[in-house]
């Protein structure tokens, strides 16, 4: 994905609210795992909107995101539990786009959009 432009109201709550207090990689990673346990409401309908190496998942599929993946794998990346034609799959969020998902799952996953194509990291 090339470079989101930046959104500085994105990048004040990013700062501010999810990473504020975290030092390091496994602050700012349990920082965002926790951000997103708060958030996300399960399950919702996602769309596929890239390819990416860790995923089997291809543009244009279809998957209901059922739950974060466990914290331990998510501290190298935020992972979620898909059903995708009877699969059960851990995938990168940063895979999905949220099919009419409620308001506070709606803006968590884009700023994970927005941190991850930004080429940020923990």
């Amino acid at each position: 994905m090339p470079k989101a432009r930046i959104n500085r109201e994105r990048e004040h709550r990013i700062t501010m609210e999810i990473v504020v207090d975290a030092y390091n990689e496994e602050e700012r990673a349990m920082a965002w795992y926790y951000y997103l346990e708060e958030q996300l409401t399960f399950p919702f309908e996602a769309r596929i909107r890239q390819a990416m190496a860790a995923s089997p998942l291809r543009p244009g599929e279809t998957a209901s995101a059922t739950g974060l993946a466990h914290e331990d794998l998510c501290r190298v990346g935020i992972f979620v539990w898909v059903r995708c034609n009877q699969r059960d799959l851990v995938v990168p969020l940063a895979q999905l786009v949220p099919v009419r998902p409620d308001e506070p799952t709606r803006v968590a996953v884009a700023d994970w959009h927005y941190w991850h194509d930004q080429g940020y990291a923990f």
